[in-house]
């Protein structure tokens, strides 16, 4: 299987007329959400499922790649390591899946997928983590295929 963990691109501040779920994209945002899904769209396999959190910016960020992508409410900015891997199929899904989603629940699940152990992993607004499950012989093991910024496109 195939999991790119996508955090959302650059987003309005939260302010008392806006509560977090309703925080759009800035300008920069959108840029950083094209030049990233540019990256991407060569790279995934014709039957990739993109999965998004329902926040707005979440949902914009995904637009990017796709107009056909699914919100899955599991993926909000509270969602649990566990729940996301869980809702993704980790790791018996044998399609690429594109988990567009939040702080700190994408760091946390790469942690834990990389290292066995729940830890506080950062990932830039925007940026992504690639992992692929692999066996080998009866060894199971996660390879991280790809890990990047919007800055570097």
């Amino acid at each position: 299987m195939e999991l790119i963990l996508w955090r959302h691109a650059d987003a309005e501040d939260a302010s008392a007329s806006l509560s977090d779920s309703e925080r759009s994209l800035t300008a920069r945002g959108i840029e950083q959400a094209a030049r990233m899904a540019q990256w991407l769209r060569p790279r995934l396999p014709e039957d990739t499922l993109v999965l998004a959190s329902p926040a707005r910016r979440a949902q914009q960020t995904a637009q990017a790649l796709t107009p056909d992508f699914r919100t899955v409410k599991e993926f909000g900015a509270a969602a649990a390591p566990e729940e996301m891997l869980r809702a993704c199929g980790w790791p018996g899904d044998r399609r690429a899946v594109v988990v567009v989603g939040h702080q700190p629940t994408l760091g946390e699940v790469a942690a834990l997928l990389m290292t066995g152990v729940k830890r506080q992993w950062s990932l830039k607004k925007g940026a992504l983590i690639w992992l692929t499950a692999r066996e080998r012989g009866v060894i199971p093991g996660v390879h991280l295929r790809a890990a990047i910024s919007p800055d570097f496109l």
